[in-house]
């Protein structure tokens, strides 16, 4: 089977964005560092109301994304949602926060949004499990005929949250009515901190030997690049710098040349610096020079 191309100036890498001053400001800051891909936040990540998204909003993200070099746009919904929420009036919360913000993706042209499952809290974790799984039937029932998918984000495993086992994700999707509106993006420092050891060659085989045996290839839509600040099996969810943490660079290097990757945009969500951007050209630069010819 002939490989993919793995020329580095066709890579979907990128980074996640501040939005301060409108969501169309995005894009000058990921062209400023080299991103073909960007995650963002619609709406502020820690509150619940959901500003209205009006016509000249739209206009100008969408003429920004169209004079960009980055290709694909992926959102991150509000940390506040938990689409397991322990009580009605949090669950109804969150359904509520989760479909507006799939609908802001579809006024805005995003096919995705990544999502945290949630927290069980009170719950047990298979109640909590197939509340997310029915959670996403209400949002995709609620918001039928638009082309964004909903991407479950594997966890560390911090405090009660849930998804932090690729069977724990597979269980969530099994869930799930719709299948061509659900997907899953694997965050690096998360599944280490869950135990999932990625530092060897031999490491990185086993761990995704599991997701393609357990979820499929084909339900990986986005990757987020992280270095993690505490040790395997932590469970405990800190970005840190590639390289600068406990997983190391050479992990790193086994995702970039994975043939079966290619087509997977690669985002970071590390430190960002005093200036906002230098820090990013570091990371994104060390991701490409890990590309082998």
């Amino acid at each position: 089977m002939k490989k993919k191309n793995k020329n580095v100036d066709d890579l979907l890498i990128g980074a996640h964005m501040s939005v301060a001053g409108g969501l169309y400001t995005a894009f000058e800051r990921a062209d400023r560092v080299g991103c073909t891909a960007l995650q963002i936040f619609t709406k502020n990540s820690n509150q619940w109301n959901d500003p209205v998204l009006t016509a000249e909003d739209i206009a100008k993200y969408r003429d920004a994304a169209n004079k960009s070099k980055v290709r694909i746009v992926v959102s991150h919904d509000s940390y506040l949602i938990n689409l397991c929420g322990a009580t009605p009036e949090l669950l109804s919360r969150s359904r509520k926060a989760f479909v507006n913000e799939i609908e802001r993706c579809r006024l805005l042209g995003i096919r995705y949004v990544i999502f945290h499952p949630g927290a069980h809290t009170t719950q047990d974790r298979e109640s909590a499990l197939k509340l997310v799984s029915e959670s996403l039937n209400y949002a995709h029932d609620a918001t039928a005929g638009a082309d964004v998918l909903t991407l479950v984000e594997t966890t560390a495993g911090q405090g009660t949250n849930v998804g932090s086992s690729f069977a724990e994700v597979a269980e969530i999707i099994s869930g799930v009515k719709n299948m061509k509106r659900v997907g899953v993006c694997i965050d690096t420092c998360h599944i280490f901190a869950a135990g999932y050891d990625i530092r060897t060659m031999a490491g990185y085989a086993a761990t995704m030997k599991e997701f393609g045996e357990l979820i499929g290839f084909g339900m990986l839509h986005a990757i987020h690049f992280n270095d993690a600040r505490k040790p395997l099996n932590s469970h405990v969810d800190r970005h840190e710098h590639i390289g600068r943490g406990e997983i190391g660079t050479q992990a790193f290097g086994f995702f970039m040349n994975d043939d079966r990757l290619v087509d997977v945009p690669k985002i970071i969500e590390t430190p960002k610096g005093d200036d906002g951007f230098s820090m990013d050209v570091e990371n994104l630069n060390l991701l490409r020079s890990l590309v082998r010819a």
